[in-house]
């Protein structure tokens, strides 16, 4: 018996024996994700998921502090530290 081998449609995957599916690059650049970017992943409904890129809590929270010392009092407070 001769084994036929199926045609890719582009854009569709399998999910493996180990939960796994590779998401195709066009999908991938379109997104703006690549190799070692952290993503969520959540299901959206039957048959769905969503995967979006993790939110970084540094960036979230940087500046955030912005104007609640004096100006002057972190370098003097530094200054301390040093001596």
């Amino acid at each position: 018996m001769v084994q036929v081998k199926q045609r890719r449609v582009p854009g569709v995957t399998r999910i493996t024996s180990k939960n796994q599916a590779t998401i195709p690059v066009t999908a991938l650049r379109t997104a703006g994700l690549k190799a070692g970017d952290r993503v969520v992943i959540k299901a959206a409904g039957n048959g769905k998921v969503t995967i979006a890129r993790a939110e970084d809590p540094l960036k979230k929270h940087a500046g955030a502090l912005t104007g609640v010392y004096p100006k002057g009092y972190l370098r003097k407070l530094r200054a301390e530290w040093r001596s």
